[in-house]
């Protein structure tokens, strides 16, 4: 039995302080992510800072046609949502793909974007691992790597972010809010995650006690024409191997405008600015796509394990550009 105090926060403000004044102290929300974590040992708070109590998990309507989800709003109504699915369709499809219809009924908004890497090293506490403990050493670099990272891997991480919600908000260019001990802050939605460099057992750019209150989605016209598909090992309640999130605008046979990012790939959501840029006003046609794919992954590193993430993720890419592009099959 690992003990620890349990407090039920009666505001946002007393939440805050409360983790941010003890570095031993966490968040509970849905628990789907930490509650695991406990169970295993990579973690042991010292105090749980309930917030499910908080009027966190609001869906509305903002001015101009976005829409603000609560951090505490359940997967299950936000992929339900009247209007997430008629304007973000890619964010309905990702996260209907994700885990399983219990568990979204539970998971949040802003848990989902926090949880932790899946790596089966870093689950594994008779295993080094970086992230779970710095300077410890990355078992995966010479272990089994079938999931892990192609692009912007460090020597010190090779793990991938599990998120399939993260992927569909990077695309969508959607704002992160977080309230802090000296206010509120909003983080860019494709920047909230890092990298791993030199400091993997870093996953965001969030500081110890900041706390999610909600997501915007930005007024995006064209994300009504969007896509989110998924490549896993089973049909469902499965982790990606790569995904892709895409939102395209098509007039006159050229690309007007185009949002992509991957999962599977990396230690974050990928945002493809390099293949938004080379299709920006191109013809709408397969080989744009394939030359686009092609730039985006041209300096993407296999492991042992996972070569076939590249391209499996170039051909989703161009399958789901030809989809929303309305192009025949050739």
């Amino acid at each position: 039995m690992i003990p620890f105090e349990y407090r039920r926060a009666q505001d946002t403000e007393t939440a805050v302080a409360t983790v941010t004044g003890n570095g031993r102290a966490a968040y509970l929300a849905g628990g789907t992510n930490l509650v695991d974590h406990m169970k295993l040992g990579l973690t042991a708070p010292e105090v749980l800072v309930d917030i499910t109590g908080l009027a966190l998990d609001g869906i509305e309507e903002l001015p101009g046609g976005g829409i603000r989800l609560g951090a505490g709003a359940r997967n299950s109504d936000v992929a339900a949502h009247p209007l997430v699915r008629a304007r973000y369709p890619v964010l309905a499809r990702a996260l209907l793909s994700g885990a399983s219809g219990q568990l979204r009924n539970l998971a949040t908004v802003g848990g989902n974007l926090l949880q932790r890497t899946r790596c089966v090293y870093f689950q594994d506490v008779t295993t080094p691992c970086n992230k779970r403990s710095p300077r410890a050493g990355c078992s995966a670099l010479d272990g089994y790597t079938r999931y892990h990272a192609v692009l912007g891997a460090s020597s010190h991480c090779v793990a991938v972010h599990p998120s399939d919600m993260a992927v569909a908000l990077a695309a969508l260019d959607a704002v992160v809010r977080v309230r802090t001990a000296a206010g509120e802050r909003t983080v860019p939605a494709a920047e909230l995650h890092r990298l791993p460099g030199e400091h993997p057992e870093r996953d965001t750019v969030l500081d110890h006690g900041e706390l999610i209150t909600a997501v915007d989605l930005p007024p995006m016209r064209f994300a009504a024409h969007s896509r989110y598909r998924k490549a896993r090992d089973r049909a469902a309640f499965a982790f990606a191997l790569v995904s892709v999130a895409v939102a395209l605008d098509v007039a006159d046979g050229r690309v007007q405008q185009v949002r992509i990012a991957f999962g599977g790939l990396a230690h974050k959501p990928w945002r493809a600015r390099v293949a938004e840029q080379a299709l920006s006003g191109a013809p709408a046609e397969t080989a744009e796509f394939r030359a686009a794919a092609e730039a985006e992954l041209a300096d993407a590193v296999p492991l042992r394990d996972n070569g076939f993430k590249i391209p499996v993720a170039r051909a989703m890419l161009v399958s789901v550009l030809r989809e929303l592009a309305g192009e025949g099959v050739a």
